[in-house]
């Protein structure tokens, strides 16, 4: 079943989608000069099995045909994001090495300072966002609820854990916002290495809640080894019919997403960051493609440099200041 940007988006991915470049031809790409002339590297936030991870794998081989080159992939897991970004702003702005990093790119500097090492703007110049999709909760089949009423009092009652993709992931930031503000519940947070570990621990019982972005338990919750009780999109998701979003259930002000964006170290020429925007908008509008986004739970973004740019800036100062509203800090 596809899914619509309409159906789980904002108006943002509306516009997205009626401005991406559709039908660019491989002659036209490639009439932009020798580039690339070696391997292109992805550096990745998170490790295998997350939305990110997924989204850089989907395109990757794509882009390696369309550019006549190999693109591939190094996972640098850690902090939240923060090491594969670090990593890639300490690269050269050479056109062969680019960050694959999700929402939490956004997030980071506000959460952690200098810490993160690095500054969305003086770092970095943003190439093209991806992919999207929402946050849900989610509970292991043991746990004895199917609502998120019931787990409210059942964890008024008990004391329990949630796993995260990691501190200052959006899926972090919704729990945060949902346990600690809305319920005024002190549920443990237990940060992982990215969506994948963090799934995969409440499939196993590590802990009876997770907080992921949908394509982390998606399968899962196929299989009856996971419940989802909310997602964080303003409408459901046709993929999940039977989930009620957070605003249905008395949250309005909880319109959530993970994105995975793609960057280029700043100062990287700006042909090469416009061939890149163009090729992988040409990869996102490749049938198999799109099929391999929405088996995985991912709703395709893409857009010109200009939307790239406009949205980032709203990003990064629309978390800093979710991040200061809900007191979030690293632990």
């Amino acid at each position: 079943m596809r899914i619509s940007v309409c159906d789980v988006c904002s108006d943002f991915y509306k516009v997205l989608r009626l401005g991406l470049i559709g039908g660019l031809s491989l002659l036209a790409i490639n009439a932009m000069g020798a580039y690339p002339d070696k391997p292109i590297k992805l550096v990745v936030g998170f490790p295998p099995g997350g939305p990110t991870d997924m989204t850089a794998r989907i395109i990757a081989p794509k882009l390696g045909e369309l550019l006549r080159q190999s693109v591939f992939i190094e996972n640098k897991a850690g902090a939240g994001g923060n090491v594969a970004a670090q990593v890639v702003a300490n690269s050269p702005p050479d056109g062969y090495t680019f960050l694959v990093n999700s929402a939490a790119f956004a997030v980071n500097p506000a959460l952690y300072g200098a810490a993160a090492g690095y500054s969305p703007e003086k770092n970095f110049v943003p190439v093209v966002f991806v992919s999207t999709q929402a946050n849900v909760i989610s509970v292991n089949e043991s746990v004895p609820v199917k609502t998120l009423a019931e787990l409210k009092e059942y964890s008024a009652k008990n004391k329990l854990s949630y796993s995260s993709p990691g501190y200052g992931t959006t899926p972090h930031l919704t729990c945060e916002n949902v346990f600690r503000l809305q319920w005024k519940q002190d549920i443990n947070h237990i940060p992982y290495k990215g969506a994948g570990p963090a799934s995969m621990a409440v499939v196993g019982g590590e802990t009876p809640i997770a907080c992921t972005a949908v394509a982390g338990v998606y399968q899962f919750s196929k299989q009856g080894k996971v419940r989802i009780l909310a997602i964080s999109s303003e409408k459901r998701s046709p993929n999940l019919p039977d989930v009620p979003t957070l605003i249905e259930l008395g949250y309005p002000q909880i319109k959530d997403y993970t994105w995975s964006a793609m960057m280029a170290p700043i100062k990287t020429p700006n042909d090469i960051v416009l061939k890149m925007n163009q090729a992988v908008n040409t990869v996102l509008q490749m049938p198999d493609v799109r099929e391999q986004m929405d088996r995985a739970g991912l709703v395709v973004m893409g857009g010109n440099l200009q939307q790239t740019n406009e949205y980032m800036g709203e990003e990064v100062t629309r978390w800093s200041a979710i991040v200061k509203a809900l007191g979030a800090k690293v632990e």
